[in-house]
């Protein structure tokens, strides 16, 4: 950055010498000294700016706005002033991470259009496509990366990942010197109630220093949506310390429970006139009756089972229909209000996770480092879907990694280099148990605005009835990954600089599958393959702050199922391990003393997705589109931040996933449909799908526009807020002529007020109650869309100490 003293954007010469003031101490230790830098401090009072380089990202010291990727960073006190509450909410903040619902539980992000993959401190954890909230109240920072992972932290798809950073036991480069911590309590509309604390503690044993940092959280609130009563626990623990001699440690570990994350598909039986109008159409069926009053429907009641023909049909180009499926009591239609959807008081979800890590580390006298990190990672999930969806998962991971860090130089240094080399061993063991091959699953049978009764709610292998309901699908899974990796980080002179990475796997993988009507292959199923990636990226650095830059990656990946397993259809026909590429160009900015910061970025990418359904296959993808980020401390009082994107993603022809399809492509009448369901084996069976075609679920733009507001501080304190809103294009449905659901705009306000070491923060969502739609993800996409949240409020206190 330039030395000099300027004029910056409206501010004033003796404003400006003013904030520099101010910003000295705070400067000083962050090891800050330029004015433009002092000047960044004074200003970024929403944690919008990088305050040093970090190596979580990338392996290497080195900052998001100087690497040649496109990457966003969201910092915790960003995370508070945006009134981030879910991993959903951070298209707010960064481009192309506008994500479908699945099923109204936010797990993971969709990047560039395609599912990502979640991190913690830099290590993959297990799949979580839905089946929790992905906890972020103890972030320091939660970074978001599109494109590959690192070669450090092993294979993986390019579209992108979310790599959450907890708080430590360390306060930047140093570790806590005194007792510190805070306590706060939310309230808010719809019954919400959260409480969390956390404290730092130094920590001396004899010649070795350290810090503890432990976090609680616990929520019990009700909900937007009328059923459906979040209620979660979370308790991490970090320690670091340093061993002297250059040895450090840290010892860490985050443990999750959850009752409230109950899926909901939302909305069923769609129309345009729904989606326009909330016109809904009432009516159920009758000819199905639970005989022995147990309040579900098992399959002797259903009809020939285990197939379940009752309830779905499969459609071969021609209208059908069945008694079953028709309406025959309460036929017509309402006004369905969007606090409504598909729930039952049969329906639950009960997760446990259980997370932990230990570094241990040496710095040698010649600036070179050894790492040596372990991670270990488990998921046990019960759920039930009243529409006929039941699902236990257990599974567990743990990674070994060794890492050397390295510095070279050549030429009197005129080529510098920062490299790391290591090695890494990943181990999976997991079972994957789900129902839903039979057939017994009709989204469209319940009438949500009558509620759940007992015709609609098909039974499950967790009841105690005697009907002996068995899992359909039962995978146990164990897949071992271990391989090489490095990385190296070469400038030539002060502006050009090539990063580049590469890392070799050897898998083997083993899965067998014993459900009573499982569509897998029979027996105990092994393979083993080797398997190079890559990544190179060169930039160049401007005088007049751009850097423009371009990457090329090629990455593998492997094809996990929901509970981190890998189906035995997939290691038999050999594709449980798939190619994925990724040309990106751009140019990043550090403009008006570095005030004014961001990146343009263009992309193409091939990636695939695995498709659901009794025999899983692998679905290839076409994306390209542009983004665009920027961020700007207009003054020391206002910030701004842009965050949006084009993007077009192709489904690569043919499409031969199973999917569940509307009424209307199998030609039948709402009426005579809705008490079942149609189902094609082969999705480009269906007309305009034999070849490519778009992927409508994500749309073609989204924008958000940010602006935030902090007073100077006075004797009575400091207040200050947040308005911004989220503009995005139109989705549709991905049959042919679909249902589409509108552009729409949902605004949010964010207020605080502190003095001392107290706080107050109040938050508005969606401020002037836009209605709008999220549509479904996986197989029921073209039967259900999730109403977004209507306005909510709450109001945070908070107490430091």
């Amino acid at each position: 950055m330039s030395k000099r003293l300027l004029f910056v954007a409206g501010v004033s010469l003796s404003a400006l010498i003013m904030s520099v003031g101010q910003a000295q101490a705070a400067a000083a230790d962050s090891g800050i000294g330029t004015v433009d830098e002092v000047v960044v401090v004074a200003r970024d009072k929403a944690g919008l700016l990088e305050k040093a380089p970090s190596d979580s990202v990338f392996g290497l010291d080195k900052a998001l706005i100087e690497t040649p990727r496109s990457a966003s960073f969201a910092s915790d006190l960003t995370l508070q002033r945006y009134g981030v509450q879910s991993i959903d909410d951070l298209t707010a903040i960064s481009p192309g991470t506008y994500t479908a619902s699945f099923y109204g539980v936010p797990g993971a992000l969709n990047i560039r259009g395609t599912l990502a993959e979640n991190y913690f401190r830099g290590f993959k954890r297990i799949e979580n496509r839905g089946t929790y909230s992905t906890p972020i109240g103890d972030a320091a920072q939660i970074e978001i990366v599109r494109g590959p992972p690192t070669p450090i932290y092993g294979s993986g798809k390019v579209g992108g990942m979310l790599n959450f950073v907890p708080k430590t036991g360390k306060a930047g480069d140093s570790y806590i010197s005194e007792v510190g911590g805070e306590v706060e309590a939310t309230i808010g509309s719809y019954d919400k109630k959260q409480f969390s604390g956390q404290i730092g503690i130094p920590l001396k044993l004899g010649q070795v220093d350290g810090g503890l940092h432990i976090y609680g959280e616990g929520e019990d609130s009700g909900s937007y949506y009328r059923g459906i009563t979040p209620k979660r626990q979370i308790l991490e623990l970090s320690t670091d310390f340093d061993l002297n001699d250059g040895w450090t440690t840290a010892l860490g570990a985050m443990f999750y429970h959850s009752d409230g994350d109950v899926q909901t598909p939302g909305w069923n039986r769609l129309t345009q006139d729904l989606i326009n109008n909330q016109t809904y159409i009432t009516g159920r069926d009758t000819s199905l009756v639970d005989a022995d009053n147990n309040g579900k429907i098992t399959p002797n009641e259903i009809g020939f089972y285990p197939y379940g023909t009752a309830l779905y049909q499969a459609y071969y180009g021609f209208p059908s229909t069945d008694a079953h499926h028709t309406l025959d009591v309460g036929v017509g239609t309402t006004k369905l209000d969007p606090r409504t959807v598909y729930i039952s008081k049969s329906d639950f979800s009960h997760t446990w996770t259980k997370t932990a890590y230990w570094d241990l580390a040496k710095s040698f006298d010649n600036g070179s480092a050894l790492k040596l990190q372990l991670f270990y990672d488990s998921l046990v999930n019960k759920r039930f879907v009243s529409y006929g969806y039941p699902a236990w998962f257990d599974s567990n991971v743990g990674e070994a990694r060794l890492t050397y860090n390295f510095d070279l130089n050549f030429s009197n240094d005129f080529i510098k280099t920062k490299s790391f080399v290591g090695a890494s061993y990943r181990r999976f063991d997991g079972r994957r148990r789900e129902s839903y091959n039979s057939g017994l699953i009709a989204l469209d049978r319940r009438d949500i605005s009558y509620g759940a009764t007992a015709t609609d709610i098909i039974d499950d292998p967790f009841s105690t009835e005697s009907y002996g309901l068995l899992w359909e699908n039962d995978n146990r899974s164990k897949w071992g990954q271990a391989g090489i990796f490095f990385t190296s980080d070469i400038y030539f002179g002060e502006r050009l600089n090539l990063m580049v990475g590469g890392r070799y796997d050897n898998y083997d993988v083993k899965s067998k599958d014993s459900g009573f009507l499982s569509y897998q292959p029979s027996g105990l199923q092994k393979d083993g393959k080797s398997k190079g990636t890559y990544t190179a990226s060169l930039s160049y650095k401007t005088d007049l702050g751009l850097m423009p830059y371009i990457t090329y990656a090629q990455s593998s990946a492997l094809e996990m199922s929901q509970a981190g397993d890998i189906a035995p259809s997939l290691v038999a026909n050999g594709s449980w391990l798939s190619d994925s590429d990724l040309a990106e160009a751009g140019v990043k900015f550090q403009l008006l003393q570095g005030t004014l910061v961001g990146s343009v970025a263009g992309y193409r990418q091939n990636r695939t997705q695995l498709t659901s359904g009794p025999s899983p296959t692998i679905q290839g993808t076409r994306a390209k589109g542009v983004e665009l980020e920027v961020r700007y401390l207009a003054s020391e009082h206002l910030s701004f931040t842009f965050a949006g994107d084009l993007q077009h993603t192709e489904v690569k022809g043919p499409d031969t996933s199973f999917a569940y399809i509307p009424y209307y492509v199998a030609g039948v009448s709402p009426v005579n449909a809705f008490g079942g369901t149609y189902v094609v084996w082969n999705f480009n069976s269906l007309p305009g799908r034999s070849g490519d075609y778009a992927y409508t679920l994500i749309p073609h733009a989204v924008a958000s526009l940010y602006g935030t507001y902090t007073s100077s501080d006075y004797s009575w304190g400091k207040v200050g807020g947040t308005f911004g809103a989220t503009s995005v294009s139109k989705t549709a449905q991905t049959v042919q002529n679909p249902i589409t659901y509108p552009e729409y705009t949902v605004a949010s306000l964010s207020l605080f007020y502190e003095k001392g070491p107290f706080a107050a923060t109040l938050n508005v969502d969606n401020l002037f109650d836009k209605l709008y739609f999220t549509p479904a993800a996986d197989s029921y996409a073209n039967l259900a869309a999730l109403p977004g949240h209507g306005r909510e409020w709450r109001l945070t206190l908070k107490r430091k100490f």
